[in-house]
């Protein structure tokens, strides 16, 4: 391979031919199991405790615990849309992932996550489904004529997220900086306003996580094991709330800042400076998106630490500083901002939602998110993690155990969200930024039964979409 092909992420390939087996060790279909049953277990608890709870109190504050969800069996026009995505997916995912040239895997995932994301959202169909989404009382769109002055609106964002004084803004635009609130401003400007534009922007930004995440993995763990995860990645069952909210749109633009640091400090792209720095401007961009996401900054953390250089880090923080600087010119102050977020939270729900129920049963929101495949997966990540620690350390480290490291950091990441405690339930929602990247570690599991797991992940975000309304 020539200096130039390795310095192109995009290039064409030739036929890979079938993938490269995972790793047979730690090695046991049976632990598989047992870690998905565990899985559904934990499901299955989350359900019965939070049912008692809820009918005592009311203090769990959603009406099918652990999911912000209602009781609503029913099918809809996206029905045979999802369930013909579903079946191809399982099918001829798996060859098509191995056979395809990598520019055509990337375009096909791409477009095979959009078709899964928009036909689950169908299955309510399109006002209900996708229009109505992001144009509720909670949502970004109910405040865009509140932004005929940018600037004005900036100054005094702050003065509205507690309630309390008149004109509080709606929940979601209070519990986010005003990066989030201000993209749906621009695609009013621009001449793409109403919720169908808006959920449209959310699930095409949304698909792209998939694609982008690939791109990470092909740089940093090599085009074998980024060719197993596709499937898993474009099949994932968070799709079911990519569909009906912005956190999609998040979890897109965190995953790019990722992918970018990646092909910069693997140095497969050709001007390794300009990844690095257009990463730094989407970290920043994810930073005034979610208060939340800057615990994202673990996984480019993890990206240097794999990769063993610090080549990108001028690059990447000259460009993590530009949306700070301009917001903070603008007048918006992101520390006032989430001070004052959190008491916004605790005058909500999130004040009287028990903790000692959703420390744990946000874990069980995350099991239905990523579905048992990755369950499975994440046990084998979490027995190699000792050898791929030593490995790292020795600079000997396989490509699965690189996949093992990156996962778990996102585990990580996720259980400090967890543990932090603004984030009690609706995390099925909250956290695709951070399940996205848990979703590789089903490409550890072995050939026999891959169709199995894919089915069964399918299988979570049909009846899911099906049997329930979810909620926002």
């Amino acid at each position: 391979m020539t200096t130039e092909e390795r310095s192109d992420p995009t290039r064409t390939a030739e036929p890979a031919g079938p993938a490269r087996p995972a790793p047979t060790e730690p090695a046991g279909r049976r632990g598989d199991l047992a870690a998905a049953v565990a899985g559904a277990l934990l499901v299955a608890v989350a359900i019965a405790v939070g049912w008692v709870i809820q009918e005592g109190d009311g203090s769990l504050q959603v009406h099918w615990p652990p999911l912000l969800a209602s009781w609503d069996p029913h099918v809809g026009p996206g029905t045979p849309a999802a369930v013909a995505v579903a079946v191809a997916v399982v099918a001829y995912g798996p060859r098509l992932a191995a056979l395809l040239p990598w520019r055509r895997l990337l375009l096909t995932c791409w477009a095979g996550s959009v078709a899964w994301i928009v036909s689950l959202a169908l299955i309510e169909g399109w006002y209900r489904g996708i229009e109505r989404r992001l144009t509720t009382k909670h949502e970004y769109l109910r405040v865009i004529d509140r932004f005929d002055d940018i600037g004005a609106a900036l100054r005094g964002f702050t003065d509205h997220i507690v309630i309390g004084p008149p004109g509080n803004w709606p929940a979601h635009v209070a519990g986010h900086p005003p990066g989030a609130t201000l993209t749906f401003v621009g695609l009013d400007r621009v001449g793409l306003g109403g919720g169908g534009w808006a959920g449209m922007w959310c699930i095409v930004a949304g698909g792209s996580a998939a694609v982008a995440v690939m791109v990470a993995l092909r740089a940093l763990t090599g085009e074998h094991l980024a060719r197993r995860a596709a499937p898993f990645l474009v099949l994932a069952p968070f799709a079911v709330w990519t569909g009906t909210s912005a956190d999609g749109y998040f979890a897109g633009v965190a995953a790019w800042s990722v992918a970018l640091l990646a092909l910069a400090a693997t140095r497969t792209a050709r001007h390794p400076a300009a990844a690095a720095l257009g990463s730094g401007l989407l970290f920043g961009l994810t930073c005034y998106l979610s208060y939340g996401l800057t615990l994202i900054a673990a996984l480019p953390a993890a990206v240097l630490l794999l990769t063993r250089t610090t080549r990108p880090l001028v690059p990447l923080a000259l460009g993590a500083l530009v949306v700070p600087v301009a917001f903070t010119l603008a007048g918006f102050n992101w520390w006032e901002g989430y001070h004052l977020l959190v008491e916004r939270y605790y005058q909500g729900a999130g004040g009287t939602r028990p903790y000692s129920y959703w420390v744990w049963g946000n874990l069980a929101c995350a099991t239905l998110a990523v579905g048992l495949a990755t369950v499975a997966g994440l046990r084998r990540a979490a027995v190699s993690a000792p050898a791929a620690l030593r490995g790292l350390r020795s600079g000997t480290a396989t490509d699965a155990q690189r996949l093992a490291v990156l996962t778990l950091t996102a585990l990580l990441v996720l259980a400090a969200a967890d543990l932090s405690g603004m984030s009690k339930a609706e995390t099925e929602r909250i956290w695709q930024p951070f399940v996205v990247w848990l979703m590789p570690a089903a490409a550890l599991l072995p050939d026999l039964g891959r169709r199995r797991w894919l089915t069964a992940q399918a299988l979570v975000a049909l009846l899911v979409n099906h049997l329930l309304w979810t909620g926002w």
